[in-house]
Formats: C-alpha cells, sequence, structure tokens
C-alpha cells in the first residue's frame, strides 16, 4: 500500500465530535486503512542517548551527530534520511548550547516544517497542521503555567531568520501537541520511545470498544540502494469487518480502567466527555470490580479492595528502589488476601499476578512466573476486544513464560494464539510478528521433539537454560 494513500478514508462531520474518519469502502479484518509519515516527532529527552533519531529503533552504540553532539542515530544511512527534519533543529541547539525538553523540540520541528510546507505536507494530508483542535482555553491553571514557560523557553531556542511568531501562535502549536500528540513506541513495542504528531491519525475519534487500532512501523534503511528504502509511519488497522460508511475509531487510553476512570482521564487529557457505548451503559466494570464465585460479602470485597490499592502503592515503591524481594512479598500477600474474595477479572487482581509473573519471569523463576500469567491472561480475555494489541502483546509474554518454564504444550498454544491477534494489529513485516513468527517455528520443533522424546526434550531445554 502507498503510504498515504486515503482512498480507504473519508472525511465527515461526526455531529457533536466534530469532524472524523468513516470507512470509503467495506474493509477486512487487518486490512491498513491507511499509513502515514509524522509531520514531526522527537525522541524523548530520556532516550535520547539510547533511541535512533530517525527511525526510533531502540539499539546500542549509536552514532552521534557530531554538530550539535545531542543527536543520536543508528548509522549514517539513518542519520542522511533525517537530515531534513535535523537540519535546523542542530543549527538552534548548536546556538543555545544544549537541547531543550521534547516538547519545545517538537514545537520547533512543526513550525520549521510548516514554514518549509505551508501545514500540508502532502496531497493526501487532510488537514493543515494548525487547524488541529487544541484546548489551551480548558487547560487547569498548572498546566497552563507549564505551557507559559515552555514558551519561553521556545522563544530562546527558536530561530529561524527574521520569522517570528506571536506567544498566542506558539501556544495554539503546543495546545495542539498537548492534545493530539502520538505515543511512538520503540520496534518491540516494549518501551514508549518518543512522540509525534500525525494530522490524518488524529481525525479518527475516540471510542472505548474501537474497530481500528494503531501502531508505528519504524520503515527500513537498511537496504543498499536508497530506493528500496520506507519512511518510519503509522499504520491505522481493522480489528474486524468494517462496512462502508461506519465512522473509524481508536481508543485514546487502555481499556482496562472503570469507564468512569476512563471518562475522567479522557476529560483531563483531551477535554471531551466519553458517550460511547461502553461509558454510557457501564459495560464491564461489573467484571472489573467483581467479587469471586464464592460470593463474599460486600463489606469484604470492599475491605480486600482498599488493602489491595494500597498494597499495589507499596509494591509500585518496590519496584521503582530494585527491591524485587520485597515486591514479590507484598504481591503474595496481596494475592491470598484477594483469594476467595476479588474475582479473577478484578482490576486490582489482574494487576498483582500481572506485576508477580513479570518479576518472577525477571527472577527466571518460570513455573511460578507461569501459573500466575495463565491466570491473568484469562481474565484479559473476558475483558479486551478480542482481537486488542495489548491482549496480543499479553498471551506473547505467557506463552513464552510457559515456554521457558518447559510447559511446551501450553507455550506454542498461547505463542501461536497471540501470533492470529498481532498478524491483525501490526502486520507480517513489524518487527514483533516477525519475532513471534520465529518463536512459533522453534516451539513447533521443539513440541514435536517433546511427543517423540519427552526425556530428551527435557534434558535439551535444562542444558538450554544453564546459558
Amino acid at each position: 500500500m502507498t503510504v498515504g494513500n486515503m482512498e480507504r478514508a473519508e472525511l465527515f462531520d461526526a455531529g457533536s465530535k466534530g469532524r472524523g474518519l468513516r470507512a470509503a469502502k467495506e474493509l477486512n479484518t487487518g486490512e491498513v486503512i491507511f499509513s502515514e509519515p509524522s509531520f514531526a516527532a522527537v525522541v524523548f529527552d530520556s532516550l535520547a542517548t539510547q533511541v535512533c533519531h530517525s527511525c526510533f529503533r531502540h539499539k546500542a552504540n549509536l552514532h552521534r551527530c557530531a554538530q550539535c553532539k545531542f543527536a543520536h542515530y543508528c548509522d549514517r544511512t539513518c542519520q542522511t534520511a533525517c537530515w531534513n527534519e535535523h537540519k535546523q533543529e542542530c543549527g538552534a541547539i548548536k546556538k543555545l548550547g544544549s537541547a531543550p525538553s521534547e516538547n519545545i523540540r517538537l514545537a520547533a520541528r512543526v513550525l520549521w516544517r510548516m514554514h518549509k510546507d505551508t501545514g500540508i505536507a502532502s496531497d493526501s494530508q487532510l488537514i493543515s497542521v494548525d487547524q488541529l483542535q487544541e484546548h489551551v482555553a480548558d487547560l487547569a491553571a498548572e498546566d497552563f503555567k507549564q505551557l507559559r514557560a515552555d514558551v519561553h523557553k521556545f522563544l530562546q531556542y527558536w530561530s529561524y531568520g527574521t520569522r517570528q511568531h506571536s506567544v498566542d501562535y506558539i501556544s495554539h502549536i503546543f495546545g495542539i501537541i498537548k492534545c493530539n500528540g502520538f505515543t511512538l513506541s520503540d520496534q518491540r513495542g516494549l518501551q514508549a520511545v518518543g512522540v509525534g504528531l500525525f494530522p490524518n491519525l488524529c481525525l479518527v475519534n475516540h471510542d472505548c470498544w474501537p474497530n481500528c487500532t494503531v501502531i508505528l512501523n519504524h520503515g527500513n534503511q537498511s537496504a543498499v540502494s536508497s530506493a528500496l528504502h520506507s519512511q518510519r509511519r503509522i499504520e491505522l488497522r481493522a480489528l474486524g469487518k468494517i462496512p462502508e460508511g461506519e465512522e473509524l475509531t481508536v481508543s485514546y487510553v487502555d481499556f482496562l480502567n472503570l469507564s468512569a476512570d476512563r471518562q475522567k482521564k479522557l476529560k483531563e487529557r483531551f477535554h471531551f466527555d466519553c458517550t460511547c457505548e461502553h461509558c454510557s451503559k457501564h459495560i464491564e466494570d461489573d467484571l472489573m470490580t467483581a467479587g469471586a464465585d464464592s460470593k463474599p460479602s460486600a463489606d469484604k470485597v470492599k475491605e480486600v479492595t482498599v488493602f489491595s490499592k494500597e498494597s499495589l502503592e507499596k509494591i509500585e515503591k518496590s519496584r521503582v528502589e530494585g527491591d524485587y524481594n520485597e515486591v514479590l512479598k507484598l504481591c503474595y500477600e496481596c494475592l491470598q488476601k484477594q483469594e476467595n474474595v476479588l474475582a479473577d477479572t478484578n482490576l486490582y487482581k489482574l494487576q498483582v499476578l500481572s506485576i508477580a509473573s513479570e518479576v518472577l519471569s525477571y527472577q527466571r523463576s518460570f513455573a511460578k512466573a507461569a501459573d500466575y500469567a495463565h491466570r491473568m491472561v484469562e481474565g484479559y480475555r473476558k475483558l479486551y476486544h478480542p482481537n486488542n494489541a495489548q491482549l496480543g502483546m499479553a498471551i506473547m509474554r505467557a506463552g513464552v513464560t510457559h515456554w521457558h518454564a518447559g510447559q511446551i504444550e501450553e507455550g506454542h498454544s498461547l505463542i501461536c494464539q497471540a501470533y492470529r491477534i498481532l498478524m491483525v494489529t501490526h502486520g507480517s513485516n513489524h518487527a514483533i510478528t516477525k519475532d513471534l513468527e520465529g518463536m512459533r517455528t522453534q516451539t513447533e520443533l521443539e513440541l514435536k521433539m517433546f511427543k517423540q522424546n519427552k526425556a530428551a526434550y527435557q534434558t535439551m531445554r535444562d542444558a538450554a537454560l544453564k546459558h
């Protein structure tokens, strides 16, 4: 599919939601509706030396820009591909003496690009960047104070000959970024590494139970011929069949929150009241707060819920401090209290199961980790959309944990299930899906070995884990 092709989507008036995009034709499950390169994007300050500023891949031994000594790249190819984006930034950083924060760098990149392309970078871009929604007037006092401080620092950084902008216009750009900035993840989907602006994606409205998902494709600059290189871009993908004329939606927040909490987050960050069906009817709120099948009293559920909330705060504190033995101790205490009181779909229980599984895997206690991962995934299945990317990633992690625990049948089954989901959400060419395909092939071979000779398989596995 050609990057920027908008034949499958069209702009329309979405009523109280303002502008929106809808399907211009019937769409199939997993179909790429459109892909869009960033108008502007930057790596987070905290990862500036660990992530390539061109393709946003997490990588060791990056090559540093010799001029500004701030930007880092995989190699000369990535640096050359990014030069148009970095050129003016490079001069501004040298002039200032240091790089400003990511918000200021992104605002500057947006304005430099707007001067070059007048806000519309290609024929397929449906809206000029400066016409995107912003809610500066609705900002809380503390947020408005921060915005003003950013504008002040921006004016020190900004350098474009004699062309200057008013404080109000710069505030408008910062407001657009705050409202529309899309978080970019690394090539394995494991860490948020930057933020970018994608004008057409900004037109896709929110729904807590959406019919689309959006992923970052990091592009390819490794081919010998630059003609075969592809850009860093987002892809909007259909989660199921979408009929012609249906509005295209994505979720701006994780579904695994109570409807009131999702609505609060959306109001605070995006300044709108979510009235989607799942919020209006509080769908699955009962499962997310459910008591166990043994039907404990409401007072007991409330007591354990309060205990769980307090425990999770202590767990997070210990995680930050790197005290993983204390994390596990607190998890075990909490899970014991939750037993026969909270259901496995209860959000507090799912959080503890997730943390316990992750820490146990880190400590290579794979059998225990697999047990918790299994329970967590079963809870997720009852809550998430069947093609939700986060569900797919959770099933993948659970599959790997079972595999490492020597539970090859369950591990292979989970890895195959994850592969089916991520083929829809990420597609066959994404790095995560390719990793999964390799794991699927390997576990299939090991499963055959296991069925032929369990003792030989066990010996092979034990030897592999020692390394």
